[in-house]
C-alpha cells in the first residue's frame, strides 16, 4: 500500500525533529559535533562533509535559479569536493550556510535532495523487506540517515527472522530493540547519547500510530496539520487546499511519474509542443519557465504550489 503525502511528510518530520529540533526541519542549521566522523553537517536531515553529501546539496544550490547565496558559496565548491575538513572550523562558510538557510530557492533544493538521497532508498528498502506501514517507512527513513540500515537490518534478520515470518509490527518492534542496543553498545561513543531515537519510535509503537494518523508528538513536539504547513516550500495557493505534490523540476536523475505526465498535457493544451511522456527532460524545463515568465512568475523551472496553480492543476 503506497503511503499518502501527509505520512510522507509525517515520517520525515520525526527524522527532522531527531536531527534540528524542528518539525519542520532548520534548513540553516549548521552542526559540529566532536567525535563525529562526518565532520561539519548542514540542513534539515544534516547532509555531512565527511559522505561528500555537503558537496552536492551545496552544488545543486548555487546551480539553481534565484539563489541567494549562490555567489557567496559557489567558491567552496572545490574544498567541499575534495571534503576539506578544515572547513569545519571556517566561520564565514558556516555564516553563509546559515544564511542560505533562509532562502526559499534552498527549503526547495533541500526537499528535492533528500527526497532523492534518503526517501527514494527508503521506499526500495520498505519493498524489500515487504514494509507497508507509515511508521515503519519513518524508520527506515531514519535509519538509512542515521547510518548503518543494512548492517543492523541484517544483523536483525540473523537474529529474529525477515519481516514476512512474523508480521511487520513484531519485526519492527524488534529491530527498534536491535538498533537501540547497537547504538548504546557502539564502540564510537558519540553514538550511545542517540538512543533516544529508537526510544521516540518505541514509544510510537507502543501508542499504536503505524499510520502516523496526526496529531502526535515526537520529544515535546507535536506533528500536526498546522505544525507541517505543507505549503511553505512556495507562496499558497489560492484554493484552500493545500498543494500536496511533489516539488518537480529538471534534475537528474529526471522526475518521473504521472504528475509529471499532468503538467506537461497542461502545457499542451497551453500551446505548447512537448511529448506528454512522463518524464521532466529538457524540453519540459523550456517549456515550464516559458509559462511562468507568461504568467509573472519566477522563471525557475521549479513547479511548485503556485506555477502548479497557474497549470490550472
Amino acid at each position: 500500500m503506497a503511503l499518502t503525502e501527509l505520512q510522507k511528510r509525517s515520517g520525515q518530520a520525526i527524522v527532522q525533529i531527531f536531527e534540528t529540533s524542528s518539525v519542520l526541519g532548520d534548513c540553516g542549521a549548521v552542526t559540529l559535533l566532536p567525535g563525529d566522523t562526518g565532520h561539519l553537517s548542514y540542513g534539515k536531515l544534516q547532509a555531512t562533509l565527511g559522505s561528500g553529501r555537503l558537496y552536492f546539496l551545496i552544488k545543486d544550490y548555487v546551480e539553481a535559479d534565484g539563489a541567494e547565496m549562490a555567489r557567496k558559496l559557489r567558491p567552496f565548491l572545490p574544498r567541499l569536493e575534495r571534503k576539506d575538513f578544515r572547513l569545519d572550523s571556517h566561520r564565514s562558510f558556516k555564516r553563509h550556510l546559515r544564511n542560505a538557510g533562509d532562502d526559499p530557492v534552498m527549503r526547495e533544493v533541500q526537499d528535492a535532495f533528500f527526497d532523492r538521497t534518503f526517501w527514494e532508498p527508503t521506499l526500495a528498502s520498505a519493498d524489500w523487506i515487504g514494509a507497508t506501514t507509515a511508521l515503519g517507512h519513518a524508520i527506515i527513513f531514519d535509519s538509512r540517515i542515521h547510518g548503518s540500515w543494512h548492517h543492523v537490518r541484517d544483523t536483525g534478520i540473523t537474529s529474529f527472522g525477515n519481516l514476512a515470518s512474523i508480521g511487520e509490527k513484531k519485526w519492527m518492534k524488534k529491530y527498534v530493540a536491535h538498533r537501540r542496543n547497537w547504538l548504546a553498545t557502539h564502540s564510537n561513543s558519540g553514538l550511545h547519547a542517540t538512543v533516544y531515537r529508537m526510544d521516540a519510535f518505541n514509544e510510537l509503537i507502543d501508542d499504536n500510530r503505524w499510520d502516523l494518523a496526526l496529531p502526535f508528538s515526537v520529544r515535546g513536539l507535536e506533528i500536526s496539520a498546522s505544525s507541517l504547513d505543507l505549503t511553505h516550500a512556495t507562496a499558497p495557493r489560492a484554493s484552500a487546499e493545500p498543494f500536496m505534490g511533489r516539488i518537480l523540476k529538471l534534475d537528474d536523475p529526471q522526475f518521473i511519474g504521472e504528475d509529471v505526465r499532468e503538467v506537461q498535457k497542461a502545457l499542451k493544451e497551453k500551446g505548447y509542443t512537448l511529448i506528454a511522456d512522463g518524464i521532466f527532460g529538457p524540453g519540459t524545463d523550456v517549456a515550464i519557465k516559458d509559462f511562468q515568465t507568461s504568467q509573472g512568475l519566477r522563471p525557475d523551472g521549479v513547479i511548485g504550489a503556485m506555477t502548479h496553480e497557474a497549470l490550472g492543476l
